[in-house]
């Protein structure tokens, strides 16, 4: 896969996505949409990965949208605008529903999109120098095309204050809302995304895509039967496939899965 604004390192079953703009801070613009997109298209649909991570080269994970395209975007019609904001969205919808593990390695600034794409992501790992923020009202936009994922993450509650003052928000404080899962030192950043990269390989691809799937079923659903139907046929068609019963098998026989890399 070769494309103009990321590259693709693979180890293994281990896709390590890079955005590899770091002379604007790897910030978006129709090129790096586009390269995202079809990015993650093809990671999804190969077999062989099991696990994808998102990074940045240079000193941030993503500055958010490149100020010059946007300032091109303000001056054409809002037919094109609604075009060029359809796509960014159509980006993160499909990276926040690729059907295997995402991991985003946030280090340095991942500002108005670059916090939509750690959000979109099932997981984010940041290191100490990062620096999240929707600071869109301070262009006179809102964050909307990121939204459903940085709500997701943050809740509404804290959503209404960061939508609206811009706040820089530090990895701890990350952490403390849930946006990251872990913030670590800067020197350790690799090596924690590597630890969860590990755990990770240890599931079994279906059962993890089903997981996402049933995540996506369940949350912010009321209680009702129809859910718990949902979730009893969903348990019950899993216990009857092939990774399953290879699970169940190598548990008791105390040896790995046939999808552990050993």
């Amino acid at each position: 896969m070769s494309y103009e604004t990321v590259e693709v390192l693979r180890d293994g079953g281990v896709a390590t996505l890079w955005m590899n703009r770091p002379e604007v801070h790897n910030a978006f613009n129709a090129q790096l949409i586009a390269d995202l997109s079809a990015a993650c298209r093809a990671l999804d649909a190969d077999a062989s990965v099991r696990v994808v991570v998102l990074a940045g080269r240079g000193k941030s994970f993503s500055a958010g949208a490149d100020l010059n395209w946007m300032k091109a975007a303000g001056e054409a019609g809002e037919a094109e605008n609604f075009a060029d904001a359809m796509k960014l969205a159509g980006m993160l919808r499909t990276l926040a529903e690729m059907s295997k593990p995402t991991i985003a390695r946030v280090h340095g600034a991942a500002l108005g999109g670059g916090m939509g794409l750690a959000s979109a992501c099932d997981i984010c790992i940041a290191g100490e120098r990062a620096l999240f923020a929707t600071s869109e009202v301070k262009f006179g936009i809102i964050p909307s095309a990121i939204s459903p994922y940085v709500i997701r993450a943050i809740g509404e509650r804290q959503a209404y204050r960061y939508f609206q003052t811009a706040e820089r928000i530090d990895a701890r404080r990350a952490a403390e809302l849930g946006l990251a899962h872990e913030a670590v030192a800067s020197d350790a950043l690799d090596a924690k995304v590597k630890e969860v990269v590990d755990a990770l390989l240890l599931g079994g691809p279906k059962s993890q895509s089903a997981a996402k799937e049933l995540i996506r079923a369940v949350a912010n659903r009321p209680l009702s039967d129809a859910v718990v139907e949902d979730t009893a046929r969903r348990i019950a068609s899993l216990r009857v496939t092939p990774e399953a019963r290879e699970g169940l098998d190598a548990f008791l026989s105390k040896r790995p899965a046939a999808w552990v890399d050993n």
